[in-house]
């Protein structure tokens, strides 16, 4: 089993302080960390304490929204940020269609793109250019298929041969890919793409698909164990592929963020365990 990893969200009410302080606590090597919450702590100063904590940091959540006018100078800001904290990657989530709002209703559409080929095109011209601006800073840009549901508001790139289609042109260690199960599960292809995938596996993602979703679909990623993945194929495929790195569980879920920190990260290493490998 690779090491375990605590992504910032899973635990979302701790601050990267606390965080750093729970992995420690609960014999944890690494953190993956969110870039609003680093904002919180300061830049300088998180990437004080995790080196001091003498954790990695298996990846920066997140850059990307591409499909949008004005990302390129955030994803330019989002590369910096993964430098001086030295992560193992920056996750890219590429955005949906043009004037979709994340979680907001269409109303009367005004303003909102159909054109799904089209915002599949603008991730690949703004993928040519923020990726030598990563390589030049020795930042691995990760990206991160979604399920379908966020398809309109998250990311026009729903499966693992999509993002691999993207990354290919790159050099392996300047463009990967993550294989979040949440997102891949279902997908007939997904060992196919994983072995496709190879080296390039930025990061591997775990946590489960509760069903039935909750209305905020956003909501619906479960502790391991809860929901319907299997996770055992999918790690071994991983693993097999050549991925040597941390393994991130990464929660969104209402229940769990109401829940003592402490007591979801001694699940979560329990739940790793007996589940996931």
């Amino acid at each position: 089993m690779n090491p375990l990893s605590l992504n910032q969200r899973t635990t979302k009410s701790w601050t990267v302080a606390q965080a750093v302080d729970g992995c420690v606590r609960h014999g944890l090597e690494a953190v993956g960390l969110w870039r609003e919450e680093v904002a919180e702590q300061g830049l300088a100063a998180s990437a004080k304490l995790v080196r001091a904590a003498g954790l990695r940091v298996s990846s920066l959540c997140r850059g990307g929204f591409m499909t949008a006018a004005a990302s390129l100078d955030d994803n330019r800001r989002a590369v910096d940020e993964a430098a001086e904290l030295g992560a193992a990657c920056l996750v890219l989530v590429v955005g949906g269609l043009p004037g979709v709002i994340p979680g907001r209703p269409l109303g009367d559409g005004a303003g909102v793109s159909r054109d799904l080929a089209g915002a599949r095109e603008r991730v690949a011209e703004a993928l040519a250019e923020l990726a030598p601006y990563a390589g030049e800073r020795n930042v691995r840009l990760a990206l991160e298929p979604l399920h379908p549901i966020y398809c309109p508001d998250r990311a026009v790139v729903s499966t693992l041969g999509q993002a691999l289609d993207l990354a290919m042109p790159y050099p392996g260690e300047q463009v990967g890919v993550v294989v979040d199960t949440f997102h891949v599960w279902w997908d007939p292809q997904v060992f196919e793409q994983i072995a496709r995938a190879g080296e390039r596996i930025a990061s591997y993602q775990v946590c489960d698909y509760l069903h039935p979703l909750p209305a905020d679909v956003l909501l619906g990623r479960g502790m391991m164990g809860d929901g319907v993945i299997d996770f055992p194929p999918i790690t071994r495929a991983v693993l097999a592929a050549g991925y040597t790195g941390d393994v991130e569980v990464e929660i969104f879920n209402a229940d769990i963020w109401a829940a003592d920190p402490d007591e979801v990260v001694a699940s979560m290493k329990r739940r790793y365990a007996e589940v996931v490998g």
